[in-house]
């Protein structure tokens, strides 16, 4: 019976990557010396014994999945498209740089606040998928983590408004390192959301057309925060009533996808286990896998690209001469333009990038992409004029549009089912922590040589990356054939 089990958790694996993530039945008390199926992996859950019960607790999750597909597509759909668009504001390499120039006069502290938000998302991811991956539903503790993400966003509105100078700057750097802190374990639990409701044929088209429609969405609002109201000072502090736009749209989105999500109960769980102990499974992890030791390799290294991410803005208004004190609107303007070029690129090449990943898989995604932001990051260096500037930022736009695709999902397409929590917690702690670093490099760097030595050890960091993926980064879906 077990190897009978095994063939069928075996062709279960390669159908959920064909399909849908979805846990299979497990065969508990085995023989002493048995090998489990699952690889050594404790359940919870009910029994589930010979393969009959077995392939029909799949099926009954399949249909659940199947029912509610439309509902949930709608849900996500919406949640991205007019949530994401609000973190959009947040994350794009714009409003919160120059903010944070604005209220301190440095780039150093500009590098501290990028990395500080990097530096929130180092454990919490870990934490937040052992406090996940036993649960059979895990939409509450999905909302709960959202709201506190959003409570940060809304806290950088209120501390712009009220305060300014080192008080501002306090607080503003606090807000970010929680932002961070939530972000982690949030963005574990929603991807797992995704996973567990969106059919693998089905995840990149999705996130393409919401984030077309959410990045056009974007776009439009960054031209008018950075023209109108950072230009003009609207309600006394154009940036913090630029975030306090986000926190509105961020809150519709959480609450779209509340109303319209039905999250199946898979037939078994992981059973919980200490943190401490799981931990100790992450060697296993990625020696288990090569394909994903070499994709977390090539991820760490365009992470070190973030030595220079929050310093391109501020080096276009360098090399343009636009400053906010001696020509805010001049300033507004260029920063309007080139946060609309961002993300416009976001709202052009979703597509692209969406369609890609269905057809060729999303290694695929992330190797061109990231080409694409080694050649925007590059030329970058040889503009001149708010029109070439605008050409590089949609390329790094594009660029970064594909990186955030394929990297959320295809670590959901490795390994098993079982270990999806843990898999993307381990990949967005490394993410964090090198996200946390390299900006503080990137300030040391630019303090001593100026933003071009920043922006160029990004483009090296982009270059080993691309290498790694080329030579050495398995296709899941290509192991999942074998």
């Amino acid at each position: 019976m077990g190897r009978c089990i095994a063939t069928h958790f075996k062709t279960a694996r390669s159908r959920t990557r064909r399909n849908h993530w979805h846990t299979p039945g497990a065969c508990r008390d085995l023989p002493s010396g048995r090998a489990n199926p699952l690889g050594d992996i404790p359940q919870s859950g009910p029994s589930v014994r010979g393969t009959s019960a077995v392939v029909e607790a799949d099926a009954a999750y399949d249909k659940f999945v199947e029912d509610n597909l439309r509902r949930n597509y709608i849900g996500h759909f919406m949640h991205g498209m007019v949530g994401m668009t609000g973190f959009r504001l947040v994350n794009t390499p714009t409003f919160v740089p120059a903010y944070l120039h604005s209220i301190s006069g440095s780039d150093f502290w500009v590098g501290i606040g990028t990395s500080l938000q990097q530096l929130g998302m180092i454990v919490s991811p870990i934490i937040g998928a052992s406090q996940i991956e036993h649960r059979r539903k895990v939409m509450p503790i999905s909302v709960t983590l959202g709201l506190l993400m959003r409570l940060q966003i809304l806290g950088l509105a209120i501390s712009g408004w009220l305060l300014s100078g080192p008080p501002a700057l306090f607080f503003a750097l606090l807000f970010l390192f929680l932002l961070g802190l939530f972000q982690g374990p949030q963005r574990v639990a929603f991807q797992l959301l995704l996973a567990k409701v969106i059919p693998i044929r089905l995840r990149g088209r999705l996130q393409a057309w919401r984030n077309l429609i959410g990045g056009l969405i974007a776009a439009l609002l960054s031209y008018f925060a950075g023209s109108w109201l950072v230009a003009n000072h609207v309600l006394g502090n154009g940036y913090a009533t630029t975030f306090f736009v986000s926190f509105v749209l961020t809150s519709l989105g959480l609450s779209a996808l509340q109303i319209m999500m039905r999250e199946p109960e898979p037939p078994t769980v992981r059973a919980r286990t200490r943190l401490r102990e799981r931990v100790k499974d992450f060697p296993a992890l990625l020696r288990e896998d090569k394909g994903f030791a070499w994709f977390m390799v090539a991820r760490t290294f365009v992470m070190g690209s973030r030595i220079g991410q929050p310093f391109l803005f501020l080096y276009a208004a360098y090399v343009l001469g636009v400053s906010a004190e001696i020509d805010p609107v001049r300033f507004g303007t260029t920063l309007a333009v080139l946060s609309f070029a961002y993300m416009g690129a976001d709202t052009i090449t979703n597509l692209i990038w969406g369609y890609l990943s269905d057809r060729q898989g999303f290694r695929s995604t992330f190797l061109l992409s990231t080409a694409i932001n080694v050649a925007g990051i590059a030329s970058l260096m040889l503009c001149n004029s708010i029109e070439t500037f605008a050409i590089a930022f949609f390329l790094i736009g594009a660029g970064q549009s594909g990186f955030q695709m394929s990297t959320t999902n295809i670590v959901l397409e490795y390994g098993h089912p079982h270990d999806v929590p843990m898999r993307m917690a381990l990949s967005n702690t490394a993410e964090g922590a090198i996200g946390g670093l390299a900006p503080l490099l990137g300030a040391g760097l630019v303090v001593l040589w100026g933003y071009e030595a920043a922006l160029w050890a990004a483009v090296g960091a982009m270059a080993v990356a691309l290498a790694i993926g080329v030579l050495k980064m398995e296709e899941p879906r290509r192991q999942a054939r074998r």
